[in-house]
């Protein structure tokens, strides 16, 4: 789960709720960057976090009692074979990009880490099954998956609310292209995104929250209870392409 600390509690965002908000991104990629297989792309951002549901497991909380980040968990073998599980009954693309993107979390823990290690190995074998199989090149594999990674990026931008106030940039990641991507706000609930690398001017993306007043608890067991009953609000930003006025002709 995401967690923020607030004036009014712990705001707290699931991890399938942030898929959701990757996948509205990727939805309005520019048309004729969209890798061939559009729709198991758009799954597997959609689903990139699907196997972390917060109402289940027993580690849900820091040692002080607060709700435990995502960024803070170690290195979990069962959780990423889960995901992979789910995945790969779905279809060999989708766990190919899946795959791809455990790398890219895990690597760091590997470099410490014998069995993170010993897991990106067998990771790595995999995906070169499967290209063979699907007949496919990594340059492409991984040009498709840096577009996951993009849209991962800004909606994990987005639900930390880490978007700066005074229209400051902020940047996202680099997208399938190796550009770099900024985003700042264009407006009360209004962003942009610079370059611009959607196929139209403007759209909304969305997201659901629980915030939690309740700041410590003695269990996961009291968390999901307070986690349940908590009430769901929404954020709406409204993603708009800033273009530069034209000068005025002299009379």
């Amino acid at each position: 789960m995401i967690v923020n600390y607030t004036k009014k509690g712990w705001q707290v965002v699931t991890q399938r709720q942030h898929g959701i908000l990757a996948a509205l991104f990727a939805a309005e990629w520019k048309i004729s960057e969209r890798p061939e297989r559009w729709m198991e792309t758009l799954l597997a951002i959609a689903e990139h976090d699907d196997a972390e549901i917060e109402l289940h497991g027993e580690n849900l909380l820091t040692d002080s009692g607060g709700p435990l980040n995502f960024d803070m968990k170690e290195f979990d073998e069962a959780y990423y074979e889960k995901l992979l599980r789910l995945t790969i009954t779905k279809n060999r693309y989708i766990a190919l990009l899946i795959s791809f993107h455990i790398e890219f979390l895990c690597s760091k823990s590997a470099e410490t880490n014998s069995k993170a290690k010993s897991f990106l190995k067998e990771q790595g074998i995999l995906r070169q099954k499967w290209m063979h199989e699907l007949n496919l090149k990594e340059k492409d594999v991984l040009r498709t998956y840096d577009l996951l990674e993009w849209c991962d990026a800004c909606s994990l931008l987005l639900c930390q609310d880490l978007v700066q106030p005074q229209k400051r940039k902020l940047e996202i990641s680099t997208g399938p292209d190796k550009t770099s991507y900024y985003v700042q706000q264009a407006g009360a609930q209004k962003l942009t995104i610079t370059p611009w690398p959607f196929e139209t001017e403007k759209f909304v993306v969305r997201f659901e929250y629980r915030l939690l007043h309740q700041l410590q608890f003695k269990s996961s067991a009291e968390f999901r209870k307070e986690f349940l009953s908590a009430e769901v609000r929404e954020t709406i930003w409204e993603v708009v392409h800033k273009t530069v006025p034209k000068k005025k002709n002299k009379v």
